[in-house]
C-alpha cells in the first residue's frame, strides 16, 4: 500500500519509526469527487517483540471525504480506525461528522483545529486532515483538466468559461507566493491570459517525443 522508496534510508543508523501518509482522488461526476487518506505509524520488526519477523502498524487511519466541486464543500464525512493503541481510540470517529458542510479550501485547517483539537478529536486524524486539504485543491486542476480533455467546454460561452475559469482557480489564491493575488499568475488568470503548464508535464511530454501546443489543442 505504502512506498519505501521516496528517500534513502541511512544505513548508519537503526530505523525506529516510519510514518507514511496516502491520499488519493476519484472523479465520482462532474461536480463531485472523493478524497481518500490513509495515515500509518509503523514499528520495524523486532522493535516491540524480540525476534518477530513483521513491522507492526501501529495506527492505521482512514478518512473519506466526498467532495463537492468547484464549491469545494464536504458533503459527506466518515473515519475509520482499522489500527489503533486503545480500544477507547474509536470513540471518537462519529464526532468527525462535523466535516460535512465545510469547505475544505479556505481556512479548513483552523475550523479542524477549533472543532477537534487537543482532546476534542484524534491528534493523528487532524494531521491526516491537514494533509489532504492540499490534495483536494490539486484535485481541482484535475476535474479542471478532466473536463477540458472530454470537451465539456465547447458548447459554454468565452463569458461563461472565463467566469468559471476564475471560479475554479479561486481556492487556489494566496496559497502560495506563486499565486499572490496581487501576482503575475493570477493577474493572467483573471485577463483570460494561459498560464504556463506546469513542468512536470513539459517535461513528460518532452520524453515521449509529443508537442506541447498539440497538447494543448487537444485540451480544447
Amino acid at each position: 500500500m505504502f512506498s519505501n522508496k521516496l528517500f534513502q534510508v541511512d544505513a548508519n543508523y537503526p530505523l525506529i519509526h516510519t510514518r507514511q501518509y496516502q491520499v488519493q482522488a476519484f472523479r465520482m461526476s462532474d461536480e463531485q469527487f472523493l478524497l481518500r487518506g490513509a495515515i500509518v505509524d509503523e514499528k520495524p520488526a523486532g522493535l516491540y517483540i524480540e525476534n518477530d519477523p513483521d513491522p507492526i502498524w501501529m495506527h492505521h487511519m482512514i478518512v473519506e471525504l466526498q467532495i463537492v466541486y468547484p464549491t469545494f464543500l464536504i458533503e459527506k464525512a466518515s473515519v475509520e480506525f482499522k489500527n489503533h493503541p486503545h480500544l477507547s481510540c474509536t470513540n471518537i470517529t462519529d464526532h468527525y461528522k462535523k466535516l460535512e458542510g465545510m469547505s475544505i479550501a479556505r481556512g479548513f485547517n483552523a475550523k479542524v483545529r477549533e472543532l477537534f483539537g487537543s482532546s476534542r478529536g484524534c491528534t493523528h486524524i487532524g494531521a491526516l486532515l491537514a494533509a489532504m486539504a492540499p490534495v483536494a485543491i490539486q484535485t481541482g486542476w484535475s476535474m479542471r483538466v478532466g473536463s477540458a480533455m472530454a470537451g465539456e467546454d465547447v458548447a459554454t460561452s468565452s463569458q461563461d468559461l472565463q467566469e468559471q475559469r476564475i471560479k475554479q482557480f479561486s481556492s487556489t489564491i494566496n496559497t502560495c507566493h506563486v499565486w499572490d493575488e496581487h501576482g503575475e499568475m493570477v493577474g493572467k488568470v483573471r485577463s483570460g491570459q494561459e498560464i504556463e503548464m506546469p513542468l512536470p508535464v513539459v517535461s513528460r511530454l518532452r520524453d515521449l517525443g509529443r508537442d506541447e501546443t498539440d497538447w494543448l489543442a487537444g485540451r480544447g
